[in-house]
């Protein structure tokens, strides 16, 4: 297994355990929040999908975008797995793009976010990505304890 196979699989099992987590919670709990400051549970899904789709196109523009327009955009919050569904073609995108990459990319290829303070390797990068929805996993299994709704095992 190379470098690149082992972010691949690290991007599938992170968002295998997301969608674990998501599809557990009742619909009923969707706009639950902890506090009035707080992200909602679905606003808390589609933030970890739209991100995934900021952070794609940044890693192809090579740095931060100035102008972005995203897809989910004014849409309502429905369902989760509508939340999937229009992510979806996205999400086949990114994997797609980091499929592409080579293991010398990862070094080489430098991602400017000069704007929010950093500037990273691809590979740094993109272990980012995986990490920020890890930390959003975290936090739903919190709101959900909080909220007393039963929690799936995501550590099978």
């Amino acid at each position: 297994m190379n470098s690149i196979d082992v972010l691949i699989l690290n991007f599938k099992e992170v968002r295998r355990r997301s969608i674990k987590l998501w599809t557990s919670i009742p619909q009923e709990k969707l706009l639950w929040k902890p506090d009035n400051e707080a992200m909602s549970c679905i606003e808390m899904i589609r933030h970890v999908l739209e991100s995934e789709h900021y952070y794609h196109q940044a890693i192809k523009n090579k740095g931060s975008l100035a102008n972005y327009e995203s897809p989910f955009e004014n849409l309502p919050y429905t369902t989760v797995e509508a939340e999937l569904l229009l992510a979806a073609p996205y999400r086949l995108e990114f994997m797609e793009t980091v499929q592409s990459f080579a293991h010398e990319d990862l070094t080489s290829i430098q991602i400017d976010r000069s704007d929010v303070g950093y500037i990273r390797d691809l590979g740094d990068m993109l272990l980012r990505i995986a990490y920020h929805e890890s930390v959003h996993t975290g936090q739903l299994l919190d709101y959900l304890r909080t909220a007393q709704v039963t929690i799936p095992n995501i550590w099978d």
